[in-house]
């Protein structure tokens, strides 16, 4: 992992976010940074109270150091380069050198102080979503704290009162720094390790922006019209797999900042919801569930044993967040023949292609002309074609061979014989046809009549 050679200097520039002690304006430690997207291996702590780390997907976890006894880490808010998947990148804004920023992990009753550094172009601050604290640490601008300038750092120090899943965002220009993707993952482990352990514990931002293709930056006034579905800014094929050996107890933490709330579902496997933003669910007031809906602003935890190997489809159940760069005002064109049309545009436009006559399941095996930095809408391949998916989508992974804390992508799940749906035609009856049903013609079609969408 590597760190900063060029951070601003000494005590001199540390203003305190509240009623820290003297101790805490000493010279911050080195950031760290890191820009890979590949997801990083769980940081098991080298000093502290003892933990079981998290698996940030598609991220990493911030390396702190003690000095008397308190946990100190650093953020940097500065402009960022992320791959949302291969083939496109996006300028956003986040913390050292990846959007969203380092999971930040601790321990319950720990002291903490976070040293924020502002190298953004405008005035920022740091709220920590959901932990409980002195009002001089909340980190709203205006409110309980002045806004850090381009240039300065704050620090804030509190302890650490409940474990469960938390977030850090800024609370200054929040629209914008937060739809430029500028948020976080706040991570405190119960002081006992053994209290509701697991042996894989993922975590992951749900997050969304609105960037035109040929674009890298987001459009931050977009309210509802996202057209990338992310999470921890990656959308599908780029979002990692989540794996797990056949038996181990899972959990999956999921934050979401967005702008709408989404349900996501997991294939194969009935979970518990164990967490919310208040903390941990009782073990007798957990209900089973295998979508669970996360609104604005909310985090959930859920756990489930992983007791079906295969390769398991985890994603929003929102149809339209499983695609990626999509326009909101495409027609529907099912039913249209454009066999005629096409060539004629063609002769104009060589790239042009016919829009789902048949559905947009078609599209996907096309292979249509892109602006350069962009995705595909439906895109992602598997084992046996196109997954026709994108955005909020990945893979859960549950194999008997694969090793304890071994986070590898195991390849395709290979099923056994007599388990997979196959197609059939020797001895069926004849397939029924409604011939009651008037066939569509060029004049039921016109598309210039009104309840129809014109083509062009």
């Amino acid at each position: 992992m590597n760190t900063r050679r060029n951070f601003l200097g000494a005590a001199a520039a540390l203003v305190a976010a509240g009623a820290a002690p003297r101790s805490a304006l000493a010279a911050a430690p080195e950031p760290h940074e890191r820009a890979s997207a590949d997801t990083a291996a769980p940081l098991h702590p080298q000093a502290g109270r003892p933990y079981n780390p998290v698996v940030t997907l598609n991220g990493w976890s911030l390396p702190f150091r003690m000095k008397d006894g308190v946990k100190e880490f650093h953020l940097v808010a500065e402009p960022v380069v992320r791959e949302i998947s291969p083939g496109m990148t996006a300028r956003l804004w986040g913390y050292n050198g990846s959007s969203p920023g380092p999971t930040i992990e601790a321990v319950e009753g720990d002291r903490v102080r976070l040293f924020v550094t502002n190298k953004l172009p405008e005035h920022t601050t740091m709220h920590w979503h959901g932990l409980i604290l002195p009002n001089g640490m909340d980190g709203v601008g205006g409110l309980t704290q002045p806004q850090i300038k381009p240039g300065e750092t704050y620090v804030y120090e509190f302890v650490l009162r409940k474990s469960g899943t938390f977030m850090y965002h800024p609370h200054a220009d929040e629209m914008v720094q937060m739809a430029m993707g500028a948020m976080g993952l706040f991570i405190v482990h119960p002081k006992n390790p053994r209290q509701m352990a697991v042996q894989r514990d993922y975590a992951f931002l749900i997050n969304a922006y609105d960037i035109d293709p040929g674009a890298s930056v987001p459009k931050v006034n977009t309210m509802l019209d996202f057209n990338l579905w992310t999470w921890n800014s990656r959308a599908f094929p780029g979002i990692a797999p989540l794996v797990a050996r056949t038996g181990e107890r899972v959990r999956i933490r999921m934050g979401n900042l967005t702008m709408t709330n989404h349900p996501i579902h997991l294939h194969g496997h009935v979970f518990e919801v164990a967490g919310t933003d208040g903390g941990w669910v009782p073990k007798g007031a957990r209900w089973p569930e295998v979508t669970v809906d996360i609104a604005v602003g909310q985090m959930r935890a859920i756990e489930f044993i992983a007791d079906n190997p295969g390769d398991w489809a985890f994603h929003c159940h929102k149809s339209h967040h499983t695609m990626n760069a999509m326009g909101h005002s495409v027609p529907t064109m099912i039913g249209v023949q454009q066999d005629d049309l096409t060539p004629a545009l063609q002769k104009l436009l060589p790239d042009y292609m016919a829009m789902g006559s048949k559905g947009m399941a078609e599209m996907t095996e096309m292979e249509m002309p892109l602006p350069d930095n962009t995705l595909p809408m439906m895109t992602g391949r598997g084992p046996y074609g196109s997954v026709e998916m994108g955005g909020m989508f990945s893979v859960f992974k549950v194999r008997d061979d694969l090793a304890p804390g071994d986070y590898r992508d195991p390849g395709w799940y290979r099923m056994p014989p007599g388990t997979q749906a196959h197609a059939v035609d020797a001895g069926l009856p004849p397939v029924a046809t409604d011939q009651s049903e008037p066939k569509p013609t060029p004049e039921t079609l016109d598309v210039r009549k009104p309840g129809h969408n014109h083509p062009h």
